[in-house]
């Protein structure tokens, strides 16, 4: 058979017998090795972990925006529910501690605080000058700011959110009223 050694072989269920060459045992068969298979299950894996990553962070981000969203909208809410309720009010009416609830966010709390305006010490920042400042315009400052303190009270408004088995974050936002019915008077006449 032309020079190459032939072996015979029984091909199983027909029986006939098929000639088959030596060289066809060295020739690779149809299919991939294990090692072949392995690192495309290896490759395959790495891929599926990063996309897993990738839309895990996703949903994190997702979630950590929409709470963010619904804090601003709340303190917004609460923002204006004590403007419409102190407008044209002496500051005197505005408590100095206020919490609860909102209705329809169980996770979600709020608190109010008010305090009295407080200014620096400009007096100290004048007398330090060269030359100094004189009574008559350190008494004009001293009066001044504490008409300014009497007039205007700082007012933040918290949301509390608390998730169970998560760290509690808060959101403030801090606004200042004004009442400009409080007289300024300076000491100087006509003024």
């Amino acid at each position: 058979m032309g020079g190459e050694a032939a072996t015979c072989v029984r091909h199983y269920g027909t029986g006939t017998k098929v000639k088959r060459s030596k060289s066809w045992s060295r020739q690779r068969p149809h299919g991939f090795t294990l090692i072949e298979t392995v690192i495309a299950m290896a490759i395959m894996a790495s891929g599926l972990i990063l996309l897993v990553n990738t839309w895990g962070g996703s949903f994190v981000r997702l979630d950590r925006t929409q709470r963010a969203f619904e804090a601003a909208e709340l303190l917004n809410r609460k923002m204006i529910e004590y403007e419409i309720k102190y407008r044209g009010r002496p500051l005197e009416e505005i408590k100095d501690e206020e919490d609860g609830k909102f209705d329809g966010y169980p996770e979600y709390t709020w608190e109010m605080s008010s305090k009295k305006m407080e200014f620096p010490d400009l007096a100290s920042t004048l007398t330090s000058r060269e030359g100094g400042a004189d009574a008559i315009t350190l008494n004009a400052i001293k009066q001044l700011t504490d008409a300014i303190s009497k007039s205007i009270k700082e007012v933040t408004v918290t949301v509390n959110y608390t998730r169970k088995g998560k760290k509690p974050q808060t959101f403030s936002v801090t606004t200042y009223f004004v009442d400009y019915n409080k007289s300024a008077s300076l000491g100087v006449p006509g003024i």
